[in-house]
């Protein structure tokens, strides 16, 4: 059975952190608008199954690790009992929580919420799969594709079995395995292992790469890596996995590399962390003008419109990087785009960050970057040993670097490594966006002790005059 709705004047497909993003600025910009997702709430993979499972639990095994480095402080706990399952209610009610705070807003804002799947009849109409044998044609002046990615299952090594898992099957946390090789050491796999390293996990790490995080600027990877290294079990750089096959004691991997004592070992679980790939194999978009490039990604303008005038693409489908953010962002220009407003999306610089321990950040141009560019730049680096408040913190490891246009001392890009990076980046990013110099930096005054000093002390540095660093 097929019934129709009224025509809307923005239809959006994709609930997560840029579909409900582009939803909620149409209906501010007084459009009617339609938002189609399976989930019972806005939110997508991001909130239900990514970004924010994953960073509860991460913030759970920081109390776990902090607790555990107590002791050299002086204060020791008795070892902690890890009950899996409230752990699991704890992580179920942060995600309810947030996906019906979207619901409230969803609805308080007017925006019809349909929940199925939906595929493109023309550049004007949806056509909703609502379950069973019903359907929803939705007409509409513009289309926001906003249907994100899954995690990639590569052919050679992925097999169905229950000891294989992906991201969002290790967010499930049924069990807490003896041992767990990780696949990949991206951002995704490091996140994981080190949750599962904390709850008790022999965690083994192999990377075809000769380094973790590759693309990722390697002073700051160094931080990162001494952790890991300590924390897991093996680290294993320019290692291939051939072979995965299921055996009655867990997983046989095959493994290829230089100086691999065994090629051969066992892991109770495997975790696969290869990346993520968009979905793009959206119902009916061959139906429309829409391209998809030669990178996998449907290709769009500057104000996010694809070839098809009628049609928008945001987030994990328009490109890299593939974050929620970023998402956010562009379904917010696609938005003022459709309500008749001048915009365009063109960061100078957009924020990532890893939540490992230490966690790592970057934003604007890396000094790799530069190199590959041609661009002169040159570098400011604030070790953390230097920072008093890094002090107090146990002594915690860290680095803050700049990357800064040496005639004008214009800031370029920066990076950070240590707790707290994440909510370090942000003022870095306003710092490229406004233009501003390392003597803006330095004369901007920052609260002592803090972690944020290190960014006026690293602009200190480049201009040849740290307090705590001494530079002949």
């Amino acid at each position: 059975m097929t019934k129709s709705n009224d025509r809307v004047q923005v239809a959006v497909v994709g609930g997560g952190p840029g579909g409900y993003a582009a939803a909620f600025r149409a209906a501010d910009h007084g459009l009617s608008v339609a938002l189609v997702d399976p989930e019972e709430n806005p939110g997508g993979v991001c909130l239900y199954r990514g970004c924010i499972p994953s960073k509860a639990l991460l913030h759970v095994t920081k109390v776990l690790d902090d607790a555990r480095a107590a002791a050299e402080w002086g204060i020791r706990f008795a070892d902690p009992e890890i009950d899996l399952e409230a752990l699991r209610g704890f992580e179920a009610r942060v995600v309810e929580k947030l996906t019906r705070g979207l619901g409230d807003l969803r609805g308080r804002r007017d925006v019809r919420y349909v929940r199925g799947l939906a595929g493109i009849a023309d550049a004007h109409t949806l056509e909703v799969d609502t379950g069973g044998d019903t359907k929803e044609t939705i007409a509409c002046e513009h289309i926001i594709l906003a249907t994100g990615s899954k995690p990639m299952r590569p052919s050679n090594l992925w097999i169905e079995s229950p000891r294989v898992l992906d991201s969002s099957g290790a967010l499930a946390l049924d069990e807490v395995p003896k041992s767990l090789l990780v696949v990949g050491g991206g951002y995704i796999g490091l996140e994981l292992g080190s949750v599962y390293a904390s709850l008790g996990s022999r965690v083994s790490v192999v990377e075809m790469t000769e380094g973790l995080l590759p693309g990722v600027d390697r002073d700051l990877v160094g931080v990162l890596e001494k952790r890991v290294k300590e924390r897991f079990d093996q680290v294993l750089l320019g290692t291939k996995v051939e072979r995965l096959r299921e055996m009655d004691d867990g997983i046989r991997v095959s493994l290829e590399g230089e100086d691999l004592e065994e090629t051969e070992q066992r892991f109770e679980k495997v975790l696969i962390a290869v990346g993520r790939s968009p979905n793009t194999d959206i119902p009916g978009l061959g139906r429309t003008k829409v391209q998809i490039g030669d990178d996998g990604f449907l290709a769009v303008s500057p104000e996010r419109r694809t070839a098809e005038p009628s049609i928008f693409a945001i987030g994990d489908i328009a490109g890299e990087p593939m974050l929620a953010h970023k998402a956010s962002h562009e379904g917010k220009v696609a938005a003022d785009v459709i309500a008749g407003e001048a915009a365009a999306f063109e960061p100078r610089a957009i924020p990532a960050v890893v939540f490992t321990d230490p966690e790592i950040a970057w934003c604007g141009l890396s000094e790799e970057e530069a190199k590959e560019e041609g661009i002169d730049v040159e570098t400011a680096r604030f070790p953390w040993e230097a920072s008093g408040r890094a002090t107090t913190l146990g002594g915690a490891k860290g680095l803050t670097k700049l990357i800064v246009e040496p005639e004008s001392g214009r800031l370029l890009g920066a990076g950070f490594a240590g707790p707290g990076a994440g909510e370090l980046v942000s003022e870095t990013v306003l710092a490229i966006e406004m233009g501003a110099t390392t003597k803006d930096l330095e004369l901007s005054i920052h609260p002592h002790p803090t972690l944020s000093e290190t960014v006026m002390e690293a602009a200190e540095v480049f201009l040849g005059h740290g307090t705590h660093v001494y530079r002949r």
